[in-house]
């Protein structure tokens, strides 16, 4: 695999991730020679993201007015291997960093050979919906994430 910058050690940052949703390339998704749209791993990030969050009770309030939401701030995504119509992947999520009011997802995505076809980054900043100003994130979720405070 090829050096990425938010990627210290492979290895290591490989055997951190727990979670993970299986991602089918959809005919939709490809061009005319059944290749992966090169938008198409935000769509399956954002996938990912969402059973990631719902998975660390972040959804748990939607309907009754939370008192913050997660917003996308920025997002990478570094292609190692070509991807085709019909592909099963595997997208992992974790993450690797958090602060007071923004973390940091790293996303694995793996094919059905195991081979890693994308790897990904984004910075979520927690914000109260009605301000649209950030807000501290949780203690609770925090927790669920399993960073240190």
């Amino acid at each position: 695999m090829k050096q990425v910058a938010y990627i210290e050690d492979y290895s290591t940052w490989k055997e951190a991730f727990e979670f993970y949703t299986p991602i089918k390339v959809r005919f939709s998704e490809t061009d005319m020679f059944g290749h992966m749209n090169n938008t198409a791993p935000f769509i399956y990030f954002e996938e990912a993201r969402i059973e990631f969050m719902k998975q660390v009770g972040m959804f748990d309030n939607v309907h009754h007015k939370p008192e913050s939401v997660p917003v996308v701030a920025d997002l990478q995504c570094d292609f190692h291997q070509q991807v085709y119509f019909d592909d099963q992947l595997k997208m992992h999520v974790k993450v690797e960093y958090c602060g007071r009011t923004s973390y940091d997802l790293h996303y694995l995505a793996v094919n059905q050979s195991e081979e890693v076809c994308l790897t990904g980054r984004g910075r979520i900043v927690q914000i109260n919906p009605q301000t649209g100003k950030p807000v501290e994130i949780p203690r609770e979720i925090k927790k669920r994430f399993h960073v240190a405070e």
